[in-house]
């Protein structure tokens, strides 16, 4: 048995057992993918997948113990790889950070700065989906570190340690009826067009779920990822945005910046409640020490030892 066929049997079950898919992500030929699996099955001495006629059905019992077995091994090397890397170039490489937008707009831009200021060598790559590429991101390893405030929490292989919790604001143009408001109500709200996230974007869940609990049924006329684009339909009068406080940028007198000028805004936690980005690390995985520089500049809540801690087996999640 070798790597290779380790490799075409994950990249066989993360393409949906297709193996075209996966002859094609691994730049070879179905049937030498098909081959090699063949193969290793008959070292092993059993079978791997369940097939109907030369298509993949499903993985057997025993298929699920070799996969889990590969995982670890593959990961194994990697985490070799890393070390060799860590030891060898001690201040260069590459940070891959898979993240939402609003956390790339908003969150990360100082401690990326930071991190390149202590390691100028350190090359950033951010990659940005929703939070469900993300955590898949970095289950297939194309991330070291995660951020998003849904879904991260739900995989297994996954440690995920709480960065900072953050409520949602309501905005609307100076001289909106609403602006008068300190706190405004479901009820009002619902009784506006509203403007904010896609629904797996953005804590937008729990702005779902406080309405139904009063049995209300707003109006979600415009629907986005990205909090500038809703800010831009709000300033036209489309609706009532509803975005993370972090999308409202401060000056640094405490006055609102310029990118917002012309928009009022009014905490909604009340209505909303608080909500809970997260830090996630593949488990298992072994980390570069700039990773660890990087979680300890983007929360003060994460340090190396929590996150060793957590990696090691203690616990996989923990409270503010």
């Amino acid at each position: 048995m070798n790597l290779q066929q380790f490799r075409f049997v994950r990249e066989a079950v993360r393409r949906g057992l297709n193996l075209t898919e996966a002859a094609r992500a691994l730049h070879t030929s179905q049937p030498g993918v098909s081959k090699a699996i063949l193969e290793l099955e008959e070292e092993l001495g059993v079978d791997i997948f369940v097939r109907h006629g030369k298509r993949l059905r499903r993985l057997t019992p025993p298929g699920e113990h070799v996969l889990r077995s590969i995982e670890r091994l593959l990961m194994e090397l990697e985490n070799l790889r890393r070390i060799g890397q860590e030891f060898s170039a001690q201040d260069s490489g590459t940070l891959s950070i898979a993240t939402t937008h609003t956390q790339a707009r908003y969150v990360l831009p100082a401690p990326v700065a930071a991190l390149r200021r202590r390691h100028p060598a350190v090359r950033v790559v951010l990659h940005q989906g929703n939070p469900e590429q993300v955590a898949q991101m970095l289950l297939d390893g194309g991330a070291d570190l995660g951020l998003a405030t849904e879904s991260l929490d739900e995989y297994d292989e996954l440690i995920t340690l709480p960065c900072y919790d953050w409520q949602h604001v309501i905005v609307v143009p100076d001289g909106h009826p609403l602006a008068a408001v300190e706190r405004p109500t479901l009820e009002q709200l619902a009784a506006e067009p509203l403007v904010s996230y896609h629904p797996s974007f953005t804590g937008r869940r729990r702005i779902d779920q406080a309405f139904a609990q009063r049995r209300l049924a707003p109006e979600f006329v415009l629907e986005a990822i990205d909090a500038d684009v809703i800010k831009t339909y709000v300033r036209l009068g489309l609706g009532v945005g509803i975005v993370a406080e972090m999308a409202m940028r401060q000056a640094a007198d405490g006055s609102e910046a310029q990118a917002d000028a012309g928009l009022a805004s009014r905490p909604a936690g009340h209505l909303f409640g608080r909500n809970v980005s997260r830090v996630a690390f593949r488990r298992g995985a072994y980390l570069r020490h700039y990773v660890y520089t990087f979680a300890e500049l983007l929360s003060d809540r994460l340090t190396r030892a929590l996150i060793e801690r957590a990696l090691a087996g203690g616990g996989s999640d923990y409270e503010l």
